[in-house]
C-alpha cells in the first residue's frame, strides 16, 4: 500500500497518527451499522416471503371465486352490480424508521363494505367476491411499502460496505504505512544526530 505523499515530521506524524484512530473507531463503527441493516435486510426479506405466499393465497381464492360469481350470476348482472358499487379508497403515506434511517410507508383505508345480498336478487357470491379484493388490495399495499423498505435497505448497506471496504482496504492502511514510514525516517534522523554529537564529543 502507498503511503501519503508528506514531509515526514512529528506534527505531521501526530496528524496521521490521529487520523488513524478516527478512521479506526469510523471502521467499527460502519460495520456495526452494516451488521445491523443487514439483519434488518434480512428480517425484511422474511416478510416479503410471507406477505408473498398469502396474495398468492388470495389470488388463488379471489378469482376463482369472480369466476364462479359470474357464472352463477350471468356476465350481465355482474356489469351492471359493478357499475353500481362506489368504493373510494385513501393511500397514506406516513414515515417509519429502521435501523435509524426514515423510509415511506403506505397503508391503504378501506371504506365501509357494503352488501348486496337482496331479497330479490341475492347475490352473495359478491359480497365473498368483494371481501376477498378487498383482502387483496390491503396485501398488495403493504408488498409495495415492505418492497420500498426492502430496496432502500439493500442500497444502504451497499453504500456502507463500499464506506467500509474504503476504510479497511484503502485508507487505514495507507495511514498505516505513512505512521511506519515517517517513524522510520525521524528514528533515523535521531540516530543520525546521536552519531554526529558523539562524533563532536570525541573530536573535542
Amino acid at each position: 500500500m502507498a503511503k501519503l505523499n508528506i514531509a515526514p515530521t512529528k506534527s505531521n506524524l501526530l496528524s496521521i497518527k490521529e487520523q488513524l484512530q478516527i478512521s479506526t473507531e469510523g471502521y467499527d463503527l460502519l460495520e456495526q451499522k452494516r451488521e445491523i441493516l443487514v439483519m434488518e435486510l434480512m428480517h425484511i426479506v422474511d416478510k416479503v416471503k410471507v406477505l408473498d405466499a398469502k396474495i398468492e393465497e388470495c389470488i388463488k381464492k379471489s378469482y376463482p371465486n369472480l369466476l364462479r360469481m359470474i357464472e352463477v350470476v350471468g356476465e350481465d348482472r355482474v356489469e351492471r352490480l359493478s357499475h353500481s358499487v362506489d368504493y373510494k379508497f385513501e393511500i397514506k403515506e406516513k414515515k417509519v424508521s429502521i435501523a435509524g434511517l426514515a423510509f415511506d410507508s403506505f397503508d391503504v383505508e378501506l371504506p365501509q363494505k357494503q352488501l348486496f345480498t337482496s331479497f330479490l336478487g341475492t347475490f352473495p357470491e359478491s359480497d365473498q367476491v368483494m371481501d376477498d379484493f378487498f383482502e387483496l388490495l390491503t396485501l398488495i399495499t403493504q408488498m409495495a411499502t415492505i418492497r420500498n423498505i426492502a430496496w432502500r435497505l439493500a442500497v444502504e448497506v451497499k453504500k456502507t460496505q463500499r464506506r467500509v471496504n474504503a476504510l479497511d482496504k484503502m485508507i487505514i492502511p495507507q495511514d498505516k504505512e505513512t505512521v511506519k514510514y515517517i517513524e522510520s525516517v525521524l528514528e533515523e534522523r535521531e540516530r543520525e544526530n546521536v552519531f554526529v554529537l558523539k562524533s563532536l564529543k570525541k573530536n573535542r
